[in-house]
């Protein structure tokens, strides 16, 4: 098993043509972290993947890993696996020849290579499978041979682009437990791309939101939650109204706002009411025009339900205003 190690990227860049995709970033990731980088589509956060794999070329700055810079290797030299959005498994070799398929290009001979597969299987619960061909698997079960075949070669860091991206939402839930146990079990690092805030909220270690390059904040999921740094923080990862207050703006969370009949606040109209199971999101809008989000617990809300047009009032506690950054 290889040693965990440090990853560290200095003042990274990488532009195409005159196009900035990654903006001098500065990220330190620690040996056995789940970190997620999360943000928009074209925020930089795949180009920052596919650089530390070495499938992309630094423009300027320096990619570390443990002690060396790996900015020059190649991506099978940097002690790096990749598991990519497709699975990108060959269809005419079975599961244990997709997975023994790296360490064929390694020169690792047959016996050996086979041996090693099979126990990467078995480590995903897949070695009963491991004569079947792609085709004659499940998305959950072709996601599993493709890990297995990214940690056959015992990579320091694994990475992950959009690993979940194609499963339906009961699979999601299941494998992302699974993808946790996993990287807790090996100690190494697993980065992981992904657009969904639910995804690296319920994965993370370390979250890193990118927005046009650059990195808008980073820190442990409940922090980046509970203190986001910027209103693009606050509204990227939900669950927040953002409000203009007094020259300034200020976060509220969406299940800390009360709405009410009457009585003091901020008066404001109901537009929507959607019933989600546990809560009900009452969308609202005010007099001056800000929207707003108020998630109400459902017992809470059905001892005075609200429909759409009614007149209402809402207000939030001192203590739950969170100051943004400028």
């Amino acid at each position: 098993m290889a040693r965990p190690a440090d990853l560290e990227l200095a003042s990274v860049t990488k532009r195409y043509g005159e196009t900035t995709a990654v903006d001098s970033i500065d990220l330190k990731i620690k040996a056995g972290t789940y970190c997620c980088l999360l943000g928009p589509s074209g925020c930089g956060k795949s180009s920052t993947l596919r650089m530390i794999a070495g499938h992309e070329s630094v423009s300027d700055g320096d990619i570390v890993l443990g002690p060396e810079v790996v900015n020059d290797l190649p991506p099978a030299k940097r002690g790096t696996a990749m598991m990519f959005q497709s699975y990108a498994l060959f269809p005419h070799l079975s599961a244990r020849d997709n997975v023994a398929f790296p360490l064929r290009m390694k020169g690792v001979n047959k016996v050996d290579r086979s041996i090693r597969a099979t126990d990467a299987l078995k480590m995903v619960d897949m070695e009963r499978y491991q004569a079947r061909l792609p085709s004659q698997l499940s998305g959950g079960q072709q996601q599993r041979v493709a890990l297995a075949r990214a940690l056959v070669t015992d990579p320091q860091i694994l990475l992950l682009d959009e690993p979940l991206s194609a499963l339906d939402p009961f699979l999601k839930i299941r494998v992302r437990a699974e993808l946790k146990r996993f990287q807790r079990e090996l100690g190494i690092s697993f980065i992981h791309v992904t657009h969904s805030q639910e995804e690296a909220m319920a994965l993370a270690d370390l979250v890193i939101i990118m927005n046009a390059g650059r990195i808008e904040q980073a820190g442990d999921p409940r922090t980046i939650f509970n203190a986001p740094a910027t209103e693009f923080v606050a509204r990227f990862i939900g669950g927040h109204n953002v409000i203009p207050a007094e020259g300034r703006k200020i976060s509220v969370r969406s299940d800390r706002l009360h709405v009410s009949a009457g009585g003091q606040g901020t008066p404001a109209t109901v537009r929507e009411v959607e019933y989600q199971g546990t809560a009900v999101f009452v969308s609202l809008v005010t007099e001056a025009g800000l929207e707003m989000m108020a998630i109400v617990p459902e017992r809470t809300f059905y001892a005075r339900p609200f429909e759409a047009g009614e007149a209402v009032h809402v207000h939030w506690d001192e203590a739950d205003i969170h100051e943004l950054a400028a």
